[in-house]
């Protein structure tokens, strides 16, 4: 089978690429890198050609609701009209477990992409996953100083690595239009996730929580994110993905 990863040089997009090889498929990268440009549709048509499905992991770093909804939309429509055009038979979008309720800030974007996909002429499957155990190091790396300040955050984290081998057996089966959500193993706080890290990797400093205002801030903060009861679960902890070589390459 023939699978392009948009968005494949990122950090879930390494781990779907490297599934998709371990278990026999032909994979293609779809990133500016290589040629194939999501938001101008650069490259997309010729890249696409021979191939069976697309898993969108493509993302974007914001808190706009506006620039989220943008960057989403484009990326989207870019690629379903290229995959119609290159007669593509499984589009696969990774969006995130319980943002139903969260209309706003980056996870308004992740919705209009929900959306955009649903409303295309591609068949597809929306696969919705939680945090990864990979986010709580991108947040940190973002704060500078000796302070680092965390949004009260109710989580189920899964490790990147487990999101990308389950996308993969995603797009090798037929378009579903849902998979079941996957979540990680533990209930988690992300408060106590940052400070858990700081110690394994030997960083003295000073952690604080936040209850984020507004919608977003209340969304974060009623476990909604954690999934329901019926979600697949990972077998990866947090504290035993921080003594893996995922963590310590920094992915």
């Amino acid at each position: 089978m023939r699978i392009a990863v948009a968005g494949g040089t990122g950090v879930v997009g390494g781990h779907v690429v490297e599934a998709g090889r371990a278990a026999g498929h032909e994979v293609v990268v779809l990133a500016r890198s290589a040629g194939a440009d999501v938001i101008t549709g650069v490259g997309l048509s010729d890249a696409l050609q021979g191939v069976d499905a697309v898993i969108d992991v493509t993302n974007t770093t914001t808190l706009s609701a506006a620039k989220a909804v943008a960057f989403f939309e484009t990326a989207t429509r870019n690629l379903l009209a290229a995959e119609e055009a290159a007669g593509v038979g499984h589009h696969v979008a990774l969006s995130i477990v319980g943002i139903d309720g969260i209309d706003s800030s980056y996870y308004a974007g992740k919705l209009a992409q929900e959306r955009a996909v649903a409303a295309g002429t591609v068949p597809f499957t929306i696969a919705r996953a939680a945090q990864f155990h990979e986010f709580l190091g991108q947040l940190l790396s973002g704060m500078s100083g000796p302070i680092a300040v965390m949004p009260k955050l109710l989580m189920r984290p899964v490790a990147a690595r487990e999101v990308g081998a389950h996308l993969v057996r995603v797009a090798s089966g037929a378009a579903a239009g849902r998979a079941r959500d996957l979540v990680g193993p533990r209930d988690e706080v992300l408060l106590d996730l940052a400070r858990r890290q700081l110690a394994f990797d030997g960083v003295r400093r000073l952690v604080l929580g936040v209850r984020l205002p507004g919608a977003y801030g209340k969304g974060l903060a009623s476990g909604s994110l954690r999934g329901d009861a019926d979600a697949l679960q990972g077998a990866i902890t947090f504290d035993e993905w921080l003594r893996t070589e995922d963590h310590v390459r920094g992915e």
